[in-house]
């Protein structure tokens, strides 16, 4: 029954990852009293979110006013939304700063899997979280260690089936929201005739990693996981325009400063479906850079097993660094990432990394975890139902909670430092 009366918290959800979780979330945000509202700005948001919605159908250029005064006519307390580059989400979050919002970024997990990153004002680039080894020191003294827990289930196929739904219902609902441009590079045409062709050549692809995996043999290599063009965090968070630009640079850095005994490995993303033929362009620069034979190119293997066996990685700001760590293996990041601590990460320069690179301080790297999993994680996926209920579960918490725990423990962290003599930090 409606008394007439504004729930204490009233949640405006954006563009979500494709689909029901943010639905379901809201859902469960209204259960324990809070106001839940969504904005549709596609025919993706419309499916994934069909009822209890608004859609936005007008230009892109009137849709900042038409956000400040959806957040003033309803009293929005919090905003929630995934992904912090998109257009519609960059001016949203700098207008609702402005009204002293909060703002809540759901991204891909900085560390996988089984867990989504979740952070205030923003993720990956944006984010506040404070890379100060003494801090994450001083706070992690606070906090309870990070849980060992079961795996969390998740198939790509229940991905899979979100991610077409949802974007077939963009294409298809271009008649509703005439002026929606999507925030992908690729056009929907275009990425399904990629994803074709990638599947039409499985077989082919499988051999091919095999070959390469026996002329690696037993030689050293360095470890370079390739990301996604489209990416924000190549787009936004790294030098680099594009991977074909990112792998020119390390594989010319490779070819004068590495030594000659040793071999780059450079493995193709999982989810690359662009048309671009990686083994091919990689063994054409490596013959052009003269290192034939000591440039190899995978598409698939285990990330973590090859990370444990490599000599190093390199990273643009790959979430793959943390695999690395993980296992102790000397990692150095090209763009911005949030594990790119000192002492963690390698911070000399590439060309002085195929040569010496710097190994991981093992408790300065435990003392991060700590760190990010109570500030920047919360447990669960999107990949299959229970995945999805753990991580509504936990993102209720945090969102209710609004981080008071580990906001707490790094402003104790900090005023530790302030009190202890500057000849002992």
């Amino acid at each position: 029954m409606n008394t007439g009366r504004r729930p204490a918290r009233n949640f405006l959800f954006l563009q979500g990852p494709p689909g029901p979780f943010f639905r379901l979330l809201g859902a469960e945000l209204a259960q324990r009293g809070c106001g839940v509202h969504r904005i549709n700005l596609s025919g993706g948001d419309r499916y994934d979110w069909p009822e209890g919605s608004i859609d936005y159908r007008g230009r892109s250029k009137h849709w900042p006013l038409f956000f400040d005064a959806f957040v003033q006519d309803h009293a929005i307390t919090d905003v929630v939304l995934f992904g912090d580059c998109r257009p519609v989400h960059r001016s949203a979050v700098r207008l609702a700063q402005l009204r002293g919002v909060h703002i809540h970024v759901f991204e891909e997990g900085y560390i996988r899997p089984d867990w989504m990153t979740l952070e205030r004002d923003g993720v990956n680039g944006h984010s506040t979280f404070d890379r100060d080894p003494e801090v994450l020191f001083a706070a992690s003294r606070w906090l309870p260690e990070v849980p060992q827990l079961p795996p969390i289930t998740a198939t790509f196929r229940r991905r899979a089936r979100d991610a077409f739904w949802h974007y077939f219902n963009v294409f298809t609902g271009r008649w509703r929201y005439p002026f929606y441009r999507t925030h992908r590079r690729a056009t929907l045409v275009g990425e399904g005739l990629g994803w074709l062709l990638r599947f039409a050549r499985t077989g082919r692809r499988a051999r091919q990693h095999e070959a390469a995996m026996a002329r690696l043999g037993d030689r050293r290599y360095f470890l370079f996981p390739l990301q996604l063009t489209g990416d924000y965090q190549i787009r936004a968070h790294s030098p680099f325009e594009s991977m074909t630009m990112a792998v020119d640079y390390v594989m010319r850095s490779f070819a004068r400063h590495a030594p000659a005994d040793v071999v780059l490995l450079i493995k193709e993303h999982p989810l690359d479906c662009g048309f671009l033929d990686w083994r091919k362009y990689i063994a054409r620069r490596a013959r052009q850079l003269g290192v034939s034979g000591r440039v190899l190119h995978i598409d698939g293997g285990n990330l973590g097993v090859l990370s444990a066996r490599s000599a190093g990685m390199v990273c643009v700001n790959s979430t793959s660094g943390t695999l690395g760590l993980e296992v102790g293996s000397p990692v150095i990041v090209l763009g911005d990432a949030v594990y790119d601590v000192p002492g963690v990460t390698h911070q000399g320069s590439l060309d002085a990394f195929w040569a010496a690179p710097e190994l991981p301080d093992r408790q300065l790297y435990q003392a991060f975890k700590k760190v990010l999993h109570a500030r920047c994680l919360v447990r669960g996926g999107l990949a299959s139902e229970s995945a999805i209920h753990t991580l509504i579960a936990n993102s209720v918490e945090r969102l209710l909670a609004d981080d008071a725990a580990p906001a707490l423990a790094l402003r104790a962290g900090r005023q530790e430092l302030g009190a202890r003599p500057a000849s002992s930090r």
